[in-house]
C-alpha cells in the first residue's frame, strides 16, 4: 500500500507540473484554457476558478490541458435550431439554452436564423411572430448549457488555432521544459539538504562503531596514502581499501596540517552483482552542502540522465535495442517500490530521472505527444497555414492507439520480467 501511495503521489506530481506549464503559457498567450485534468477517465473530483475546470481523474496514467480551438468544438448550433437565450445586465446575451429549455422559464426562446459566435459575435434569431428577425450581441464570456454542463465559449482570439506557430510551439513546450525543471530543482534540493558527493581522498561521515571511528580517525581526514600507496580522489581511495577485506591496513593522512596515521581493520562486504567480497572501514565520501555547488549538482544530474535516456533510444537504430530496456506502469510501480525501501532521498531521486524522462519522451516527434504536436506546427511555419485539424486529430487518434499498444506489450513484458 506504501508503494501504491508513493507512486500515485509522484505520478501526480509529475503530470501535474507537465500539465501546469501548458495551462501558464497557453493562458499568457491568451487561450482559452477549459480544463486541466490529472487522470483519465471518468471525474473523481471537479473544481472551477476563473474560466479553468480543474479535474482529477480516476486512471492517473496522465492528464491534459483542453485547450479551446485545439481540436473542432464539440457543440454547433445551426440555423433552425431552437435555443434559450438569457441576458446579462447589459444587454448581451449571457447564457445559450441548447436543449433542456423548459428548465429555464427565464430563457427567451429563438429560432435561430444566423449565428456567429467566433468573430462578430451575435446570433439573427425569430422569436415571436411580432417581433421578426431580431439580432442580439453575444456576450465574450457567454456559456452554452448543454444537459445543464456550461461551457464557455471561445472567440476566435481566444482560440488556439488563432495564435501564431510560435505561441502555439511554447505552449505545447512548455510542458516537458517544466519536467527538466522540476528534476533540476528536485536535484538542487537534494544537493543542498544531503550534500553533493566529492571525489576527494577525505572521509565525510563515520558510522557507529565503525573500524575507521574505532581506530580514532575522524570525519574530515584527508587521506594521503593506503599500505605505502599514494591516493588523490575519493575512487582511487576506495579502490585500494576494497582490495584488502578483513585486513589491517595501515593509513597515512593530515587533520589540520598535521601528517598522523593509524592502523584500521576492516570488514568485508559481497557484491551481489559478482559475488566478490570487498574491503569496507564503514565511512561515506565528504559532501558539499553549498547552494553553488548544489546548482552546479542538479545541472550536472540532469544533463546525465538526459544522456543515459538518448544513449538508450539510439539503440533502436544501431539495433541493440530490447524491451527490457523500457518499462510500462508495472515496472515503475516495481521500482517506485524498491526506491522508496531504500528511503526518502532515493525515491525522490527516481521522482526527478522519472520526471527527466517524461519530458523526452513527450518531446519525441511522435502523434499523440507533444513532439508530434510540434512537428505539425513546425510544418504549419514553413508551408504558411495549418493543416487540416479533422486530419491532424485523425493522426494524433491513431498515434494515441498505437502508443496504448506499445504500453499493452512494455506492460506485459513487465510481468514477465518481474511476477512470471
Amino acid at each position: 500500500m506504501d508503494t501504491f501511495i508513493a507512486v500515485i503521489i509522484m505520478f501526480g506530481v509529475l503530470v501535474a507540473v507537465h500539465e501546469w506549464g501548458h495551462l501558464y503559457v497557453a493562458k499568457k498567450a491568451g487561450i482559452l484554457c477549459r480544463e486541466f485534468a490529472i487522470g483519465f477517465g471518468p471525474k473523481i473530483f471537479t473544481t472551477k476558478r476563473n474560466e479553468t475546470v480543474y479535474t482529477v481523474r480516476l486512471l492517473p496514467l496522465g492528464g491534459f490541458v483542453r485547450m479551446a480551438g485545439e481540436d473542432p468544438e464539440e457543440v454547433q448550433i445551426k440555423p433552425g435550431y431552437e435555443i434559450g437565450l438569457v441576458f446579462q445586465e447589459d444587454g448581451r446575451v449571457g447564457e445559450i439554452i441548447v436543449n433542456n429549455k423548459s428548465k429555464h422559464p427565464e430563457a427567451k426562446v429563438v429560432s435561430v436564423e444566423r449565428i456567429d459566435l467566433e468573430e462578430r459575435l451575435f446570433i439573427q434569431a425569430y422569436g415571436d411572430e411580432e417581433e421578426g428577425l431580431q439580432t442580439f450581441h453575444v456576450g465574450e464570456k457567454c456559456d452554452l448549457i448543454v444537459d445543464e454542463q456550461p461551457e464557455q465559449i471561445a472567440p476566435l482570439n481566444r482560440q488556439f488555432r488563432s495564435k501564431s506557430p510560435l505561441r502555439k510551439a511554447l505552449a505545447i513546450f512548455a510542458g516537458p521544459f517544466m519536467n527538466f525543471v522540476l528534476a533540476f530543482v528536485v536535484f538542487v534540493l537534494i544537493g543542498i539538504i544531503s550534500g553533493v558527493p566529492q571525489n576527494q581522498a577525505a572521509f565525510g561521515e563515520l558510522q557507529d562503531d565503525s573500524p575507521a571511528k574505532e581506530a580514532g580517525m575522524k570525519q574530515g581526514d584527508e587521506i594521503t596514502s593506503i599500505e605505502g600507496q599514494p591516493v588523490d580522489s575519493w575512487q582511487e581511495m576506495t579502490s585500494v581499501i576494497q582490495k584488502h577485506p578483513n585486513e589491517e591496513i595501515n593509513v597515512e593522512f593530515t587533520r589540520g596540517g598535521e601528517q598522523l596515521s593509524a592502523s584500521v581493520e576492516t570488514y568485508s562486504r559481497t557484491i551481489e552483482a559478482s559475488g566478490q567480497e570487498v574491503g569496507m572501514v564503514g565511512v561515506r565520501a565528504p559532501v558539499d552542502h553549498s547552494v553553488l555547488g548544489s546548482i552546479q549538482y542538479g545541472g550536472s544530474q540532469v544533463i546525465e540522465v538526459t544522456t543515459v535516456i538518448f544513449d538508450t533510444l539510439g539503440m533502436i537504430f544501431t539495433g541493440d535495442f530490447s524491451l527490457d530496456f523500457v518499462s510500462g506502469p508495472v515496472g515503475i510501480y516495481n521500482y517506485t517500490g524498491e526506491a522508496a525501501s531504500m528511503g526518502m532521498v532515493v525515491l525522490i531521486q527516481f521522482a526527478a530521472m522519472l520526471s527527466v524522462n517524461l519530458g523526452i519522451v513527450n518531446l519525441l516527434p511522435l502523434p499523440a505527444l507533444d513532439g508530434g504536436r510540434l512537428l505539425f506546427i513546425g510544418y504549419e511555419a514553413v508551408r504558411g497555414k495549418p493543416v487540416d485539424p479533422q486530419k491532424e486529430g485523425m493522426i494524433h487518434f491513431f498515434g494515441f492507439a498505437l502508443l496504448f499498444l506499445l504500453i499493452l506489450v512494455v506492460t506485459w513484458n513487465d510481468i514477465n520480467n518481474f511476477f512470471l
